[in-house]
């Protein structure tokens, strides 16, 4: 069974952007859930749980309980607005969860290991080609991240998808490969500096060469 992140909201009225820039100046972030066929609900959240989900990271994967005057109804977080200058979020949109309707979700990708593989240890550099990777799953089965294990790779060494833990449930919507999350690359060689041929032939020709006949002088 999947874990829900409670946020608290209330409820918010009027829509437009005259209403959002009020709810703001209340210190609130105006945000909305959508979806599910249903009409869409407006709210308002205090920045600081806002801001607690964005510093947590994987905000996008996580599924929440969005309690709204006493109700809740589950959602995913898909998108948040933020000010050019101060950074700081201006609107939050949630995408309300139907039970039994598959939804399409990034979940991230947790490297573990890295300490023994012997690629690494040797000096080969982990290139991680996917931090995430898209699946769509129930609502009520989706992961919190999926474990790639480095313990065995050498250099020239992969991990596909198939090698992940943890996707039971999941089905990737790349589905014509099984895909590389990561690689362990050769170790880079430092360039050699080598002084030019010619820069050490340059004294010995100008040994050899025959000294200047002083000009006649009249």
């Amino acid at each position: 069974m999947a874990s829900f992140t409670t946020i608290q909201a209330e409820a918010r009225e009027l829509a437009g952007k005259g209403a959002a820039r009020a709810t703001r100046r209340a210190g609130k972030v105006p945000a909305v859930i959508y979806g599910a066929k249903q009409t869409p609900t407006l709210i308002s959240l205090d920045p600081r749980e806002v801001m607690r989900e964005l510093i947590r990271g994987g905000w996008r994967s996580r599924l929440y309980e969005v309690t709204v005057d006493g109700s809740s109804e589950r959602a995913l977080m898909r998108d948040v607005q933020f000010h050019p200058v101060s950074d700081k979020p201006e609107h939050v949109d949630f995408q309300r969860l139907a039970a039994g309707e598959q939804i399409r979700v990034a979940v991230a990708v947790s490297f573990l290991n890295e300490a023994i593989s012997p690629g690494l240890k040797r000096g080969g550099v982990l290139n991680v080609v996917r931090h995430s990777v898209e699946v769509l799953c129930d609502p009520d089965s989706v992961p919190e991240h999926f474990e790639a294990d480095l313990g065995s790779l050498d250099i020239n060494d992969n991990v596909r998808f198939s090698d992940l833990t943890g996707t039971e449930g999941a089905k990737p919507t790349i589905t014509d490969r099984d895909f590389v999350i990561a690689t362990v690359a050769p170790p880079t060689k430092s360039a050699e500096i080598v002084a030019p041929e010619a820069a050490a032939a340059a004294p010995a020709a100008a040994k050899g060469k025959a000294p200047a006949k002083p000009a006649n002088k009249k």
